[in-house]
């Protein structure tokens, strides 16, 4: 008898029944090896495995057989997932697997129904799948609850881990587990899903944290590369069609439908074809949605385009689903990443990218939601930019969106490299929370208590005890917190307003947007305000945060020249250096990548020809002319940003100003005093040392918020947070010591 036969036959009828029914032949190797750690050891699992490989049958035959006629003791198993949608699709899953088996399911969140929660409540028992802020609201408002609901919890699973691990809210999962483990006085095992792992040492070692059990990590075949994947390149100022032909030469109907090549190319690629279109953020996803639709009715056909993304109704998203679900369908969906994750779509034709993913955890996501069913995926690629001006300086000559692109699809299949976890280490906004949070549930606790019950939770491990107590007076001083006169702390009428909001569960930035102002002019809102200094682009051009109002919630900003992605102010998109290191490659080298169309290879050409002439392939630092220099560092966001404040702190001494910057690719200035060598020799004698600290590098006059509660923590802390964990002075020394030590121009 096999492996597998020895595992198939130790499962419940109802399981073999199942796989009998969907005409499964054996069990995949993914199945296997997850069956083998759940069934033969008391371990925690890490599973990591392709999109539409088997993760969630492989993680719950097993479990399921290991629950399956035991006498209920409260929830056996809690499925923590980061989309109210994957929440809904997984229950659809496992109500057919279990349906049976006389084990019970329940899906928990905002758009489920009282009655149902309710009937959780006085029975019980089965799988809990649910959200991290019902979970968080659980454990707030039902904290003596929580024993009788739990006691019986042998299995945590989290899928999707990649969008969790060094997240605010990956974090606030972590804390949620530790929570409910001192509340029942057990330690379930914890099983992470997901598809995209950089580092699994690394994940594994944030899944386990707090725990005492080890966690396993199967090691699975490497899969082989099979894809269709197209690049295409358009000026938007071109309105030919396909910017090959004349448009005297095309068909008159055409020519009256036709808005921009670019769209009107997308259209093409999805007309007829089960389709998901990509795009970075919700503001473009609507964009997107209505130009396609625009195209549908001048040229009088059918509207078949949806959306889907986080700020629309549950109904609006459930109907998307629905239809994408459907086999017959021909539907198109307008996403953003809650589209990303592992909601079972059926049979998808086609994955368009208006906007490229800045990972390539993010580009195998999304390319793993096409080719189910057995068919290769497929992704096309659109990039579309303004054609450069012949006199345009060189940064603006090189399609960035373009070269980042192919240096993300060369990293992946020269390497198989995907970005390694984050961690945070100090987490402010989570442990303003998670302060709030405890207390709320408590009652109340003396202080040493609320320190050791705060600070011994694995996200605030690197949190300093002094840090952490000028945390607590500024929450007592503000009415967040109150001293009674027996020397406990309670939450206080400012914390208890906060508590009061559902919005209050969920650590991620809500809609209570920042307006943002230039002098007397409103331009606009924004979620998450830049620290000052940094730069964001908002009603098609440029802003440079120049003052927060945080407690009336404005930015104030000056214009500024240049181009900026649509893209939340923030971290999301923080790119990896090795990115950035694999762009300057894919101008320096002559490969000719098979996925470029000619428009694509063409545009890449002339990139390419730009660089060598320039020297920037070969030199960081390029003479634009005159007073003007740019330096292309090469370094990923953190680095850069890094590198970027480095440079600023020795502006004055080396006559320098008008410096501009676009993303993390270039740093353009002008420099009125002394050389390049003597700039470079400056900064790395300045960075260069033992006692340098990357405190150094933020101004005291800098208020960074980037979470959702920052705006109530002291800003030292959230400078300190702010060099600790969005610089990393490490990589830009070494870059600027590489400079110090090679020709620069």
């Amino acid at each position: 008898m096999t492996e597998a036969d020895k595992i198939f036959e130790r499962f419940p009828s109802f399981i073999r029944e199942y796989i009998y029914s969907h005409s499964w032949e054996n069990l995949r190797t993914v199945q296997i090896e997850a069956a083998k750690v759940i069934f033969d050891t008391d371990h925690n699992l890490l599973l990591t495995s392709s999109t539409a490989s088997g993760k969630t049958e492989a993680v719950f035959f097993p479990i399921l057989t290991e629950i399956y006629g035991e006498s209920c003791n409260g929830i056996s198993v809690l499925y923590i997932a980061p989309l109210k949608s994957l929440i809904n699709d997984q229950f659809s899953r496992i109500e057919e697997l279990i349906e049976e088996s006389g084990i019970a399911v329940t899906h928990w969140h905002g758009d489920v129904a009282q009655s149902k929660k309710k009937k959780l409540l006085s029975d019980p028992k089965g799988i809990l799948q649910i959200t991290p802020e019902s979970l968080e609201a659980m454990l707030i408002n039902r904290s003596n609850d929580i024993p009788r609901l739990f006691s019986g919890l042998k299995f945590i699973v989290l899928d999707e881990i990649h969008t969790l691990t060094g997240t605010d809210r990956g974090n606030q999962i972590l804390c949620q587990i530790i929570r409910i483990e001192r509340l029942i006085g057990a330690s379930p095992r914890r099983i992470g899903l997901s598809a995209t792992v950089g580092c699994p040492e690394a994940a594994a070692k944030w899944l386990g944290s707090g725990s005492q059990r080890i966690t396993d990590v199967p090691i699975l075949p490497a899969e082989k590369i099979k894809w269709r994947l197209g690049m295409e390149h358009f000026f938007i100022q071109n309105r030919n069609f396909d910017q090959t032909r004349n448009v005297a030469d095309m068909p008159e109907e055409n020519v009256r439908a036709m808005s921009d090549a670019g769209y009107e190319y997308i259209y093409g690629c999805v007309k007829n074809v089960k389709s998901l279109v990509f795009s970075n953020s919700r503001e473009e996803t609507e964009y997107v949605c209505a130009t396609l639709r625009q195209i549908a009715a001048k040229k009088n056909e059918n509207d078949i385009f949806l959306i889907h993304h986080g700020n629309l109704s549950a109904a609006l998203r459930e109907e998307a689903e629905l239809k994408m679900k459907d086999e017959e369908s021909h539907a198109v969906t307008c996403a953003t990443a809650t589209m990303e994750l592992g909601i079972d779509i059926g049979r998808l034709e086609r994955v368009v990218h208006v906007a490229f993913p800045n990972s390539v955890s993010g580009f195998l996501q999304r390319l793993g939601r096409s080719g189910r069913r057995g068919q290769p995926p497929e992704m096309i690629a659109v990039f579309r930019e303004d054609e450069p001006l012949p006199n345009a300086p060189l940064p603006n000559i090189i399609p960035w969106d373009m070269i980042r692109a192919i240096a993300i699809v060369q990293l992946y299949v020269e390497e198989r490299f995907v970005e390694p976890p984050y961690s945070k280490k100090e987490p402010m906004s989570l442990l303003f929370h998670q302060t709030l949070s405890i207390l709320a549930a408590s009652g109340a606790l003396k202080v040493k208590e609320l320190a050791e019950v705060v600070l011994s939770l694995p996200a605030f491990a690197h949190v300093a005890k002094e840090k952490y107590k000028t945390l607590l007076v500024s929450m007592l001083n503000n009415d967040f917190l109150e001293m009674t006169d027996e020397g406990e702390i309670i939450v206080g009428i400012k914390g208890e307003t906060l508590l009061n909001s559902f919005k209050f569960y969920a650590v991620f930035n809500d809609s209570e947007d920042y307006t943002v102002r230039c002098e007397s002019e409103e331009i606009g809102t924004i979620t998450t305000p830049p620290p000052i200094g940094d730069r964001f682009a908002l009603a098609g051009r440029v802003w440079e945060v120049i003052e927060l109002d945080t407690a009336r919630r404005l930015v104030f900003v000056k214009s500024v020249e240049g181009k900026m992605e649509i893209s939340w102010p923030g971290e999301y998109g923080a790119i990896h250096t090795r990115i950035l290191e694999r762009m300057q490659k894919v101008l320096a080298e002559d490969i000719d990548y098979p996925y470029l169309t000619p428009n694509a290879r063409q545009r890449l050409s002339i990139a390419r020809r730009v660089a060598k002439n320039s020297g920037m392939t070969e030199k960081n630092v390029v003479h634009l002319g005159g007073y003007t220099w740019c330096i292309f560092p090469w370094l990923g966001t953190r680095s850069f940003r890094a590198f970027r404040k480095m440079l600023s702190s020795v502006a004055l001494e080396h006559g320098i100003s008008g410096i501009d910057y676009e993303g993390c690719y270039y740093i353009s200035f002008r420099m009125e005093r002394g050389t390049i060598e003597e700039l470079i020799s400056d900064m790395c004698r300045r960075f260069d040392r033992d006692n340098f600290s990357s405190e150094e590098l933020v101004n005291g006059k800098e208020l960074p918020i980037f979470e959702k509660y920052d705006r109530y923590v002291p800003a030292e802390l959230l400078r300190s947070a702010y060099s600790n964990d969005r610089i990393d002075a490490d990589e830009a020394i070494k870059r600027i010591k590489e400079m110090n030590g090679k020709h620069i121009d």
